[in-house]
């Protein structure tokens, strides 16, 4: 493979916030400009909750596909305590609707709606492992006396070990690992359990978000964590293990509500997220092993096949401009804004 070069299997994202409404114009075309499938996160307001609000919100992002795009949303459901096992069954016979998302109420953006206690879900999630339905986590903690960077490494301990022994035939996909503690977990977790690894937590740590002053662009959840835990999260994504895969965690937010007295958690990537993976793939000399993590590992786990089509990148710097329209009154700015990036896609 010349380094100068790189042809692969066009990759799918595993991850991805996509908001609604006008920000769809934006938000769609970044992902669908290199990505031919993505998962889709449900955490609209009101949450995505059953199978026919995700249908609808499906039409809405196809409609926001260019001409000359091609683009297969892949559409998951909100948990909440009121998500019953009958959705489940909607859900096993819709070919566009193929996981549901866990998140810990009051842990992210949107989430206020999520578990509030794993005991009222349990009906509908030995529902899903008899149906072979996958559960994709936000795996942290809530209380608010948990130091937050250990948030990830408690719910681990607390909810999903307990969870995992109690319904093993579950699958399982841990999103956006950010800790040594994770990347442990997931590799003697079996093989019905996997993690997605975001690039913004395989580039940067938490000094990046903090040292030198507070850089609002950089601030997500899961925190970024010490570079120890990075060090980790790259040994991991290049490591060849198909437990790992690509997943953006790509999450827009107006730039007036990131750079607020209270901003937003979230980091947007979409623009250049191939881009930035190949870069951080090239600096630990493990180009080769790209294509498995961003187009073969992700289809393996959910029991599809690989695109057939082929993306290439180049080896040609290009600036990434400061910010995109979102609305008609605010911008968006993605990650590494008005930097030069190295990578081009051909």
């Amino acid at each position: 493979m010349s380094t100068n070069r790189i042809s692969l299997i066009k990759p799918d994202d595993w991850h991805l916030h996509l908001r609604d409404g006008e920000a769809l114009r934006t938000s769609v075309p970044h992902t669908a400009r290199c990505f031919a499938r993505a998962i889709v996160m449900p955490n609209l307001l009101p949450p995505v909750t059953t199978v026919a609000s995700a249908l609808a919100y499906r039409e809405r992002i196809l409609a926001a596909v260019l001409p000359k795009q091609t683009f297969t949303p892949l559409m998951t459901l909100y948990l909440t305590d009121e998500l019953a096992p009958l959705e489940m069954e909607r859900l096993a016979k819709s070919p566009h609707v193929i996981a549901v998302k866990y998140y810990p109420a009051g842990a992210t953006t949107n989430s206020q709606n999520g578990v509030t206690d794993i005991e009222k879900v349990i009906p509908t999630l030995e529902r899903m492992a008899e149906l072979s339905i996958p559960l994709l986590i936000h795996g942290e903690v809530t209380d608010p006396d948990t130091d937050i960077f250990d948030r990830e490494r408690l719910f681990i301990e607390q909810v999903l070990s307990p969870l995992r022994d109690r319904l093993p035939e579950l699958r399982v996909i841990l999103e956006h690992i950010t800790t040594q503690d994770s990347v442990d977990y997931v590799k003697s977790g079996g093989d019905g359990l996997a993690a997605t690894i975001t690039v913004h937590h395989l580039l940067h740590n938490r000094n990046d978000l903090l040292a030198g002053g507070i850089r609002p662009h950089f601030y997500c959840l899961p925190i970024l964590k010490r570079s120890s835990h990075q060090t980790a999260l790259i040994e991991a994504a290049i490591s060849g293990s198909p437990k790992f895969f690509l997943g953006t965690d790509s999450a827009p937010h107006l730039r007036s509500q990131k750079e607020s007295a209270c901003g937003c958690a979230g980091v947007y990537t979409a623009p250049a997220a191939l881009e930035l993976y190949a870069e951080v793939f090239e600096q630990h000399n493990a180009l080769d092993r790209l294509e498995k993590f961003a187009s073969v590992f992700g289809p393996q786990f959910y029991g599809l096949q690989p695109n057939t089509e082929q993306v290439t990148l180049i080896r040609q710097d290009w600036q990434l401009p400061e910010s995109y329209p979102f609305t008609a009154e605010d911008t968006v700015v993605p990650l590494r804004s008005g930097d030069k990036i190295c990578w081009q896609l051909k």
